[in-house]
């Protein structure tokens, strides 16, 4: 029979070395999994590629790793990073390819074994954090709530009706970018992005694929054109910032079940009767979030801004078709 119950550090606040981040068990130190799978670190030269932590302490993508037994290692993270690796081979066809499913997990992995970096940081921290992760009540409730559907990675687990996360899948003009690998994350608002050669990868986690939806007609403008490294930027840009304020969590539900089940069934909802499912959309936000992505290209706020209610765009025109843009001209 394989294992159901899932697994719950939060209650007592269980991130040390000698655990697994995946199930809990008691392990030495020395048994740990990489948080990016080492055909990526291989793949784009990333080993000695630094990465800032939230204590101040710098690490390597090398160097990150997680405290993982040997059963999850083998048995989870292994197959679903060689999965991955495979995809990653056949480019934008073969992400598209994989069942969304195991881009969350994968994705999930990656944000959780971060955060559970920096949770086990802020014990000895080189420098406490302004704002420590393990302080802030809402969002250590936030990342318990995704912990329990990441566990699908190890748990047999059937999300009835939903995904929890939002998934864009994005091609860039090979011509036009050089740019192997880019990495970037928002532990607070839980969007995420990762460049892989011409495929990019924008998710947003426990959203329920909320943004998707509201996405979704931008997005399909984009299904099966590549797209200019600015226009790339800006989708990025329009998925963190829904991600910003964004405003609900959802709760999951298991089904109650047998005890000759194989697998536990999560059913969910989100309270949008008390709370506004996002925040007002700011302009003057968003443009500065729409400034940091477009850093490379020096665009500034102002710019941004020119008509406040209309900010500048790059990814559609006046009749709300996709722009081609075949270089980038000012």
């Amino acid at each position: 029979m394989p294992e159901l119950k899932l697994y719950d550090p939060f209650t007592t606040m269980q991130f040390t070395d000698e655990h697994c981040f995946l199930c809990g068990t008691t392990i030495t130190i020395q048994q740990r999994t990489p948080v990016f799978g080492e055909w990526m670190q291989d793949k784009y030269n990333l080993r000695n590629k630094e990465l800032l932590m939230l204590d101040k302490s710098v690490t390597t993508f090398g160097q990150l790793t997680i405290p993982c037994c040997d059963n999850c290692h083998t048995n989870h993270i292994l197959p679903l990073e060689k999965e991955i690796e495979t995809a990653a081979e056949n480019g934008y066809e073969g992400i598209s390819s994989l069942d969304p499913k195991r881009i969350f997990q994968w994705i999930g992995k990656m944000y959780y074994g971060t955060l559970v970096t920096e949770l086990i940081k802020e014990k000895d921290p080189l420098i406490m954090p302004e704002n420590p992760v393990s302080e802030n009540l809402q969002m250590l409730g936030k990342f318990k709530t995704f912990l329990q559907v990441l566990q699908s990675l190890r748990v047999p687990m059937v999300f009835s009706d939903f995904l929890p996360c939002s998934i864009f899948i994005l091609q860039v003009d090979p011509t036009e970018d050089e740019l192997p690998f880019e990495y970037q994350d928002e532990l607070t608002t839980m969007a995420f992005s990762i460049k892989l050669g011409p495929v990019v990868i924008v998710c947003k986690l426990l959203d329920n694929g909320i943004i998707r939806n509201v996405l979704s007609r931008l997005y399909k403008l984009t299904e099966g054109r590549q797209l200019h490294p600015i226009q790339v930027a800006e989708f990025k840009a329009r998925v963190f910032y829904a991600a910003y304020i964004f405003n609900v969590v959802p709760d999951y539900f298991i089904r109650p079940g047998k005890p000759e089940d194989e697998q536990l069934v999560l059913d969910s909802l989100i309270d949008d009767i008390t709370n506004e499912v996002f925040n007002p959309f700011e302009p003057l936000a968003y443009a500065h979030m729409l400034e940091e992505m477009w850093k490379p290209w020096s665009i500034r706020e102002k710019e941004i801004l020119e008509k406040p209610q209309q900010p500048l765009t790059f990814l559609t025109d006046e009749n709300g078709d996709l722009k081609t843009i075949s270089r980038f001209e000012r």
